[in-house]
């Protein structure tokens, strides 16, 4: 029955990890697409390339995308959730 337990909870890690990853590819797609068009409308307008004002919106959103790959991809970065299971462990067996 254990065995059962631990396969069902291994494919619900990986299920939320998959979904993760698709939320996270997503949000890439998106960020490449618009700014693609917000860029290339700016052009069309005749703004130079070299403005920095066409690319405000990409400089910031592409923080967040950065932040949301960090998240999904190194998980541990800040005090993620194997540190917490990890200082808990250590916290226990000070206390035993």
């Amino acid at each position: 029955m254990e065995l059962h337990n631990n396969h069902d909870a291994a494919y619900a890690k990986a299920k939320r990890k998959v979904k993760e990853l698709k939320g996270f590819y997503i949000h890439l797609f998106v960020y490449i697409i618009v700014n693609l068009f917000l860029i290339s409308r700016n052009v069309q307008q005749g703004d130079n390339l070299a403005d920095i004002d066409n690319y405000w919106t990409a400089i910031f959103w592409g923080i967040g995308v950065v932040g949301h790959a960090m998240r999904v991809f190194v998980p541990t970065f800040i005090l993620g959730k194997d540190w917490e299971e990890r200082k808990t462990r250590e916290l226990m067996d000070k206390y035993k």
